[in-house]
Order: C-alpha cells, then structure tokens, then sequence
C-alpha cells in the first residue's frame, strides 16, 4: 500500500514540475484538442489548476471541508469559461500576467501555510483566480476559432489538472502533509519567480 502512495506522489510531482514555457507564446487555439492542450502550455496556469485541487482538499475531514473538494474547482472552472467569454469581448484590462503569476504565488502561501477559509471566502479567492486565467485563455483564442470547442477543451485539460490536485491532496493530507507543505512552497516560490522576471 505504502509502494502504492509513493508511486502516486511520484507520478503527481512530475506533473507539477514540467518543464513547459511561463508565458502565452502565442497560441493556435482553434479545435478541442489545441483547447485541451492550452492549460499544460503554460507554468502559469499548471501550476494553479494543480494547485486549486490540492488546496481544496487540503486539511480536515470533516463534512463541510469535503465539500470544498468539489465546490472549489467547479467554481474555478465556471469562471474560467466566464474569464474567456469577457476576453473575447474586451480585451484591454491590465496586468493579467502579473494577476496569473500572483494567483500562483497566493494559491502556493495557502497550501504551504494550510490555511483554511470558511466557504465563501475560498470561493472568492477561486473565483478571482479562475476569472483571471480564463481571462488570460480567451486572450489568446484567435478569430477563426470555434469557441465552444476551444472552451470544452480548455475545460477538459482543467479537469484533469484539477484531479491530479485533489488526488495529491488526498493521499497527503493524513500522512504526508509535510510534502504537501514542501509542494506548496515550490508552487509559491515558482509565482514569486514568474512575479521577478517582469
């Protein structure tokens, strides 16, 4: 069981530390595959999807926290699709790359401190995030793209990243919470890195 745990942890820090560009280096998002793609082409937004999952499930067991396991990243991803939606209609709001790498450095401080919050306050704080990346997709969805096949892709690949998150989350949450402190420190060192290079 214990080989088992470690082969998992294994398999979800090599998905955390993959070495894909920090920025939007101009994306062809034009059909569900490109769309499901869009969410590992950035360290940016890896790093949060992953990271929502883990902090959702993060800490205690009881009821109302389980909750969270499901609330957070369904919160996320309804404003991801509401982020890309307003960026296809305005696309002049400011420091959204700034935004991006601060939701990893505040999502990466949140795990590696185990902070809780109640309900709708960790709801804000996703929603804010998820409205941010899905702002930074739509961005870069061109013209002649299908967005309905680009968003169900880009919801896809978030799926997936947000259950590599919760899975970590899980299985460290009882015996391995020192490594899951140890992946929220990298998560908020890699934002603070991103913020520096600006």
């Amino acid at each position: 069981m214990r080989h088992s745990i470690d082969k998992i942890l294994i398999n979800i820090l090599l998905l955390t530390s993959s070495g894909t560009a920090l920025a939007h280096p101009g994306h062809d998002v034009s059909s569900f595959a490109t769309g499901l793609m869009h969410p590992f082409s950035g360290l940016d937004h890896l790093l949060a999807m992953v990271a929502i999952g883990l902090w959702a499930a993060q800490g205690n067991t009881k009821k109302r926290s389980e909750r969270k396991i499901w609330l957070l990243p369904a919160t996320f991803m309804t404003m991801l699709v509401i982020g890309s939606v307003t960026a296809l209609q305005w696309q002049s709001l400011p420091l959204i790359e700034a935004g991006l790498a601060t939701s990893v450095l505040a999502l990466g401080l949140l795990i590696a401190l185990s902070l809780q919050f109640p309900a709708a306050l960790s709801i804000t704080v996703t929603g804010l995030f998820g409205l941010l990346h899905g702002y930074a997709h739509g961005l870069d969805l061109p013209l002649s793209a299908s967005p309905t096949a680009c968003v169900l892709g880009l919801l896809a690949g978030t799926v997936a990243l947000h259950g590599s998150g919760i899975t970590a989350g899980i299985v460290t949450r009882k015996r391995y919470t020192l490594l899951a402190k140890a992946v929220g420190v990298a998560i908020a060192a890699s934002g603070a890195w991103m913020l520096a290079g600006m």
